[in-house]
């Protein structure tokens, strides 16, 4: 089993960009421009290494290999993404790595292109890439061609070290069980369970009883063998389920307007364990927007238009638009999802002012915002 840390302290000890592998700051994938820019990084690795993985690491200053870390990303359709513009797609899987030197809300995140020794390509346009373009790598620099092109294996016995090096052990295992317990403290209820005498799984949240259900908040759960993080929640309240060989996870989203609330299921994560030594991940979109009352939500989203014209123009928030303020993305949400023209671009449109605000609450909620509407594929 690899230790997916160790890995990448591993890769970025290669300290330029080759063949095998890339670096990047960040990757955006809500616009035409960043997808066709993490599409080309895929299939020129995909095509520089038929027989041996290849691997984007994501959250580092390039120039200086600084360890920066990226929000927790969880879209489970990243390879729908993949398939829909890749003829021969690799198969691709996007991972979250904690790192001891970041904050508890960031990570380094991992694509792993997994090799499938078949010429991929575009097989549509995209940004201002042909339909037919095949991208490879030459050194740290991406090439392309609409010709001919021959697979080359060259790094599969370098890339086999890496991974080797990169081998879990049980001192590791034990460190990363005393981390995170030592991370966590009491409040956060955390605990362990081992799958299949092989997989050790630990979680952390905190508590919360509505009624006769419970929830968690706060979330963070990790697969210690390999320090992949699985699930990291800052918001939304969690069901957790525990069996002999699956662990469940299901996300609820707390939505009110006024006195209309309620939790609403969002999504089932089950993370199923098999004896032969590997683990599935398989998730389930449940949720189903709540439709409130369209005068009510008129209101409301003229009401963070008025704060929002205010942040833009830098004039005082009174107390009512102070304690309104804290809510806006999640009024933007409610009203996306109940369609109300424009309220998605004036949601997009808040994002600098709120990351610019002293009390970061407003932005948290933003980038959940985001991540709600980034699973119900919208726009």
């Amino acid at each position: 089993m690899i230790n997916k840390r160790l890995l990448i302290k591993n890769l970025l000890a290669y300290n330029d960009e080759n063949s095998f592998y890339d670096k990047k700051l960040k990757i955006s994938l809500d616009s035409k421009e960043g997808k066709a820019k993490f599409l080309k990084h895929v299939c020129a690795l995909s095509n520089s290494n038929p027989e041996n993985s290849s691997f984007i690491v994501i959250g580092i200053e390039d120039q200086l290999n600084l360890i920066k870390g990226v929000d927790f990303f969880d879209d489970s359709k990243i390879q729908n993404l993949v398939n829909s513009y890749l003829e021969n797609p690799p198969k691709i899987q996007y991972e979250n790595i904690r790192f001891p030197s970041l904050p508890r809300y960031k990570v380094i995140g991992l694509v792993t292109i997994h090799p499938n020794n078949k010429i991929t390509r575009l097989k549509k346009q995209l940004w201002k890439y042909a339909k037919g373009r095949i991208f490879y790598r030459r050194g740290s620099t991406s090439m392309s061609t609409l010709g001919k092109f021959e697979l080359k294996s060259t790094n599969k016995e370098i890339v086999e070290a890496i991974e080797k090096k990169a081998s879990n052990n049980i001192k590791l295992t034990l460190d990363g069980v005393f981390d995170f317990f030592e991370r966590h403290k009491d409040a956060y209820n955390p605990t362990y369970k081992v799958f299949n005498e092989h997989f050790v799984l630990c979680w952390a949240g905190e508590k919360k009883i509505v009624g006769d259900k419970v929830f968690y908040s706060r979330v963070d759960i990790e697969l210690i063998d390999e320090q992949v993080r699985l699930f990291y929640s800052a918001l939304d309240e969690v069901k957790i389920e525990v069996n002999s060989q699956s662990f469940i996870i299901t996300e609820y989203v707390f939505l009110r307007i006024k006195d209309e609330f309620d939790f609403y299921p969002l999504e089932k994560t089950v993370i199923h364990f098999k004896e032969n030594g590997k683990y599935d991940i398989v998730t389930e979109l449940l949720f189903k927007p709540p439709r409130f009352n369209k005068k009510e939500l008129l209101r409301i989203f003229n009401n963070c238009n008025i704060i929002l014209d205010k942040l833009k123009n830098k004039e005082p928030l009174n107390e009512t638009e102070l304690v309104e303020l804290q809510e806006l993305p999640t009024n933007y949400l409610i009203c996306v999802l109940n369609e109300i023209p424009n309220a998605y671009l004036k949601l997009k449109e808040s994002k600098s002012y709120l990351k610019n605000l002293e009390d970061k609450t407003s932005y948290i909620k933003y980038k959940e915002a985001v991540r709600i509407l980034r699973k119900v594929n919208y726009p």
